[in-house]
């Protein structure tokens, strides 16, 4: 007799299948990434539970079992001795009783502090967020392992830490040695905050201090991480604390910030010199304040309809780019609400209405309006984007009359909402400075970034690896029968230049054991154009460049990758701008989302006067480190197989002492 299997086994048999007796095309398929990590099948996200152990380093990650977009979040997982080379191991922790597996990390608890292992040998332990699927709650749990990895109990006592919130999530614990303790760095993303706990078992946790919001506060805040970090040439090291947003980075979309400063085992100081502690006054409009939507209703605000009648929204992460907490939004329960905002009437007294706009591009329909002796005197509407702008309106023409301002909802379609928040009424435009933070990376595809815990300390590194696409089209990216990439393991070092602290990113060592066939070109003076590997036939679809050049003040030159076929992803240098772009507009397929043909945008000087130029093509990406990786920028591309030109054109100026090195580079998993 058959028996009908239980949701949970029939899912660890789908799982298990995933990682035996793959066909002979597994990783020979079309953008297939060739050194860089991938799931056999299906959807995978963030980087977890990173953690070394025995010669092994494990990697967990956000894992779809059933499918290739986001979705019944579970940890997949698989180890590597040297982080090349990957062994598919079984889903390691699987979303049940309504309770999927979100973010977090894994330690080694080598005094054995929770009890979960025996004497000599010491536990795996998992700290993670629980995601509650039939209610808004978020807390954090632990499972253990004492076989290395291989199968994981969920703890019976779990949750181990709830504070009662829906967005309190992606745990990265440490052993703080001088305070003898666990710290574990959590993020509060509507808040923009991140929030330190303290545990002598990692069962039992109180509440430390609390970091942000600082530096970018577009997006929400997620997977954090804190840690020490060598600075160059030294052998002293800072504490560098990971903040990863949801929206609003620098390229557009998620992206991964740092901060540098001290940690006392309590609390989180940031240098002062830092860009993020340039915060205040600065970044907003000044002048009288009409509203700002951080009282629990709308005060002498009038609503009509639908759409507006639960007061203002708080700690809503569908929206990005607001101050505080409230604003005031018509989604009401969803885009079919319709409905009015009206203010109470004010005098125009001053010369300028400065606010925060987002939501639907419905002119008319989804607006903010300025309303004067009954007639619409003037109008913004959104851009069909989650992400709240600054507009401003010149009033001097309307000084010393009344007016009210009106919010319109009047639109059922997409994007059928419209959100405004912080309306100022000054002097002057205003115009954003751009938020004062650090970069890790300026490209659109490097996010979730956590580092290995339990590194040997006769190894010295501090190493970490992110997930390699953006939020906003991570969905949709057009590869099968598996989704998503991590970027290339890396090593941290902070540099010191121009009075701040640059976090310094360098490929792992263990890369170069890929290399084979060496091309090499060299050139003294070049104000042209050169064809690298002319005379050797086409490059691979996979290699590594190093390149090194010393520009004249004026010169504008490019680098074009993955060339032919129509197809470029160009690299262009601006040195007298200290700009670089990259392009990749034209790199082969980016008609799947209208978010991915961009092109992004990163400073960039000059060591002395040279400028290095290390770079990693795989089969679908590309990751630039210039100048010994201070500047970095990761990106998604996927050209044709027949795109594989590499070459180098100077617009202005000449290039001395050009040097090229490529090497082919051998798969890493056939």
């Amino acid at each position: 007799m058959t028996l009908p299997l239980k949701p949970a086994v029939a899912l660890m048999l789908v799982s298990l299948g995933a990682f035996s007796a793959l066909p002979a095309a597994a990783y020979r398929e079309p953008w297939r990434p060739q050194f860089h990590f991938t799931p056999a099948t299906n959807w995978m996200n963030d980087p977890n539970g990173m953690v070394y152990y025995e010669g092994e380093y494990h990697l967990f990650y956000q894992f779809n079992p059933f499918g290739a977009k986001w979705g019944h979040m579970s940890w997949g997982h698989a180890v590597s001795r040297d982080m090349v080379h990957w062994e598919h191991l079984p889903v390691a922790l699987y979303e049940e009783n309504n309770v999927m597996i979100f973010s977090g990390s894994a330690v080694v608890d080598w005094r054995n502090t929770s009890g979960f292992g025996t004497e000599g040998r010491p536990p795996l332990v998992a700290i993670y967020t629980g995601h509650y699927t039939k209610r808004p709650l978020q807390n954090q749990h632990l499972a253990f392992s004492t076989d290395r990895g291989r199968t994981w109990t969920k703890y019976a006592g779990n949750p181990v830490l709830d504070i009662g919130l829906r967005d309190f999530r992606d745990p990265k614990v440490m052993w703080h040695e001088p305070t003898a303790k666990w710290v574990m760095t959590v993020a509060l993303p509507t808040e923009r905050k991140v929030r330190f706990f303290a545990s002598p078992n990692l069962k039992d946790w109180s509440p430390l201090s609390e970091f942000g919001p600082a530096g970018a506060v577009k997006g929400i805040w997620e997977c954090p991480d804190l840690f020490p970090v060598p600075v160059e040439g030294g052998r002293r090291s800072r504490w560098v604390l990971i903040v990863n947003i949801g929206g609003g980075a620098i390229a557009g979309g998620s992206g991964c910030q740092y901060f540098v400063g001290d940690f006392d085992g309590t609390r989180f100081v940031l240098d002062p010199d830092q860009p993020a502690a340039r915060q205040g006054a600065a970044l907003l409009p000044q002048g009288r304040l009409l509203a700002d939507f951080e009282g629990e209703d709308f005060g002498g605000w009038t609503a009509r309809g639908d759409s507006f009648t639960r007061g203002p929204v708080k700690n809503f992460d569908r929206f990005s780019g607001h101050v505080g907490n409230g604003l005031a939004t018509s989604w009401g329960s969803g885009d079919h609400d319709q409905g009015t905002l009206t203010s109470p009437p004010f005098l125009i007294d001053r010369s300028h209405l400065n606010f925060l706009i987002g939501g639907g591009n419905h002119p008319g329909e989804t607006c903010l309006n300025l309303i004067v002796d009954g007639t619409v005197a003037r109008t913004a509407t959104g851009r069909n984007s989650g992400l709240l702008a600054w507009h401003s309106w010149d009033l001097a023409a309307l000084r010393g009359k009344m007016a009210a301002l009106q919010l319109v909802d009047r639109h059922s379609g997409v994007w059928g909402q419209v959100f405004v928040d912080h309306i100022v009424l000054g002097d002057g435009a205003f115009t954003h400075p751009g938020e004062p933070a650090g970069w890790v990376d300026y490209a659109k595809d490097f996010y979730a970034a956590v580092s290995w815990s339990d590194v040997p300390k006769r190894d010295g590194r501090r190493l970490w690896l992110g997930w390699m696409s953006n939020w906003q089209y991570a969905n949709d990216v057009p590869t099968s029968p598996w989704r998503s990439a991590m970027s290339l393991p890396r090593s941290l070092a902070l540099r010191s230049a121009g009075g701040q602290w640059l976090l310094v990113q360098t490929p792992v060592g263990e890369l170069r054991q890929l290399r084979e066939q060496r091309h090499v070109q060299r050139a003294k003076d070049l104000s042209g154009r050169m064809v690298v590997n002319e005379t050797n036939g086409a490059l691979t679809d996979r290699y590594e460049l190093e390149a090194a050049f010393t520009p004249s003040a004026d010169a504008v030159f490019t680098l074009d990758f993955r060339k032919g076929a129509g197809q470029t992803t160009a690299v262009r240098f601006d040195i007298a701008k200290g700009e670089l772009t990259l392009d990749r507009t034209k790199s082969g397929r980016v008609d799947f989302h209208r978010e991915f043909p961009t092109v992004s945008r990163a400073p960039v000087r000059l060591l002395g006067d040279r400028l290095k130029l290390r770079v990693f093509v795989d089969t679908s990406s590309i990751e630039l480190f210039v100048n010994d990786g201070e500047t970095v920028l990761t990106s998604l591309i996927l050209p044709g197989p027949e795109s594989r030109g590499l070459e180098l054109n100077v617009e202005q100026g000449t290039l001395k002492r050009v040097t090229f090195d490529v090497w082919d580079l051998k798969p890493a998993w056939h």
